[in-house]
C-alpha cells in the first residue's frame, strides 16, 4: 500500500527523535526543543544543541500546509491552478567545535499539491574544514551503499546533482566534498512506486547517524591550533555565503513565510572573512581549496 502523508509525517517525526537521541549520547549534552506553529498552517519542532563536540547543531522536523505563495509556485515551476501544498521533512546541520570534524548537512522531505502531485527530495553532503581523502571516500561509500540498495544508477546520478547544487559560483568552488542530492522524485519520472521512493528517502535518513558518528569519533579529540580555528571560521564563511545566496531551500522557506529561526538554523555560531585570503603553497589549506571542485571521484582509490 502506498504511504499517505500521515505515515510519512510520522516517520520523519520519529527520525528526528532517533537522530537527536544518538547525537546527544555522542556529545554528552541534550538538545533544547522549541515547538512552533506556522500562521498559514502546520508547524514543527526545532531542536538545537550547543554541546561539547557539536558547537551548534540543529535537527528540525516540520509539517506545514496552506496556500502556496506565487513566488514559491514560480520557484517550483508549477502552474497557478494548484494553490495548496503540504510539506514535511527533517533538516539537519551540524557545526562541530573541532575544525578537524567536518560540517554535515542532511535533508529528507516530502511535498504534495492539492491536485494530487507529490515528490520526495533530500540528500546528505559533507563540508570538511580540511579535506582528508580517506574520510571523504568513507563518506561517499556509505552513500553509494545506500543508493545501490535501491537503484544502481542512483549514486552517480545524485552525486553529480550534489556537485552541481552545492556549488558557489561566485567563488568557483564547491561547498565541500559533496555527497548526494535529489529532488522531485515522482513515480512518473522514476518508474518506481510511491512506497519505493519513500523507502529510499527513509534509507538516506537512516544513513546519517552511523556515518557522521564515525567521522566525529575519528576527529573530535584531535589537538587544535589558533591558525586552524581561524581557517575554520573562513570555511564557515563560505558555508554562509552558499546558504544565504544560492540555497533554494532557504529561499523557499522564507518565501512561504516559514519560521525564520528554523530556516537560518543552518548558519554557524561564528564565521569569518579575510580580504583576498591566499593559502600558503602546499599547505593543508591549499590542498583543501584545490579539491573543492566538481567531479572528484572520491571512490577511485
Amino acid at each position: 500500500m502506498a504511504p499517505n502523508k500521515q505515515e510519512i509525517t510520522d516517520y520523519f517525526r520519529t527520525l528526528q527523535d532517533n537522530i537527536c537521541t544518538a547525537l546527544s549520547a555522542a556529545d554528552g549534552n541534550d538538545f533544547v526543543e522549541d515547538s512552533w506553529e506556522r500562521p498559514g498552517g502546520g508547524g514543527g519542532r526545532a531542536r538545537v544543541l550547543n554541546g561539547h563536540h557539536i558547537q551548534k547543531g540543529g535537527v528540525n522536523w516540520s509539517a506545514v500546509h496552506g496556500n502556496l505563495p506565487p513566488a514559491a509556485a514560480q520557484s517550483l515551476k508549477i502552474g497557478t491552478e494548484e494553490t495548496n501544498f503540504y510539506a514535511t521533512g527533517v533538516s539537519i546541520v551540524l557545526h562541530p567545535r573541532n575544525p578537524h570534524v567536518p560540517i554535515i548537512h542532511m535533508n529528507v522531505r516530502y511535498f504534495e499539491l492539492d491536485g494530487g502531485r507529490f515528490w520526495f527530495g533530500g540528500g546528505i553532503d559533507l563540508t570538511p574544514h580540511y579535506v582528508v581523502p580517506e574520510q571523504a571516500a568513507y563518506f561517499h561509500q556509505q552513500l553509494k551503499d545506500t543508493c545501490d540498495r535501491f537503484d544502481g544508477a542512483y549514486y552517480d546520478r545524485f552525486k553529480t546533482w550534489a556537485d552541481d547544487y552545492f556549488y558557489i559560483p561566485h567563488r568557483q568552488e564547491t561547498r565541500g566534498v559533496g555527497g548526494i542530492f535529489f529532488d522531485r522524485l515522482e513515480p512518473v519520472t522514476e518508474g518506481k512506486s510511491k512506497r519505493e521512493l519513500f523507502d529510499f528517502t527513509a534509507a538516506v535518513g537512516e544513513t546519517f547517524v552511523p556515518t557522521y558518528l564515525h567521522l566525529l569519533g575519528l576527529n573530535q579529540d584531535k589537538p587544535v591550533t589558533e591558525d586552524e580555528l581561524r581557517w575554520q571560521e573562513l570555511r564557515r564563511g563560505r558555508y554562509v555565503e552558499f546558504n544565504l545566496v544560492w540555497d533554494r531551500g532557504t529561499k523557499f522557506g522564507l518565501t512561504t513565510n516559514g519560521r525564520t529561526e528554523s530556516i537560518l538554523m543552518s548558519l554557524p555560531p561564528l564565521a569569518g572573512w579575510t580580504y583576498d585570503y591566499q593559502p600558503t603553497p602546499e599547505s593543508r589549506e591549499a590542498f583543501t581549496l584545490a579539491n573543492l571542485k566538481k567531479g572528484v571521484d572520491w571512490l577511485a582509490g
